[in-house]
């Protein structure tokens, strides 16, 4: 059985956040003024992930998408459209919703994650 407090927390995300399919992220991957945010952990990452992805995994997401954070100026801070992705979807859902409340605006999660993205490519 599911916790109901998850639930939630994925209801309230996914009214709120834009999803794109992998279809629409491969067609915009690689495009100027796209970044690709992978928010897995390092190891999920390491074992493979979308050329060109940028790491911040979920944990430390708040931390490194803040103004003085590690990424801020080349990726958080460019105010390119931000494309996140995670294994599934779950934690991609979850993380573009701390963005928005973090007063990002360009900000999708990838339906399906990294294992849809390897279904089409």
């Amino acid at each position: 059985m599911s916790n109901p407090g998850f639930k939630k927390l994925m209801a309230e995300a996914n009214a709120v956040i834009n999803t794109i399919s992998v279809v629409e992220a491969s067609v915009i991957l690689g495009n100027s003024g796209v970044s690709f945010i992978d928010v897995r952990e390092k190891h999920e990452f390491e074992a493979g992930h979308i050329e060109g992805a940028h790491h911040a995994a979920r944990g430390f997401l708040e931390m490194i998408a803040s103004e003085d954070g590690p990424m801020y100026q080349e990726v958080f801070g460019s105010g390119d459209q931000l494309v996140l992705y995670c294994g599934t979807g779950g934690r991609s859902a979850l993380a573009a919703k701390t963005l928005l409340d973090m007063g990002f605006s360009n900000v999708s999660s990838m339906a399906g994650g990294y294992n849809a993205w390897k279904e089409i490519s």
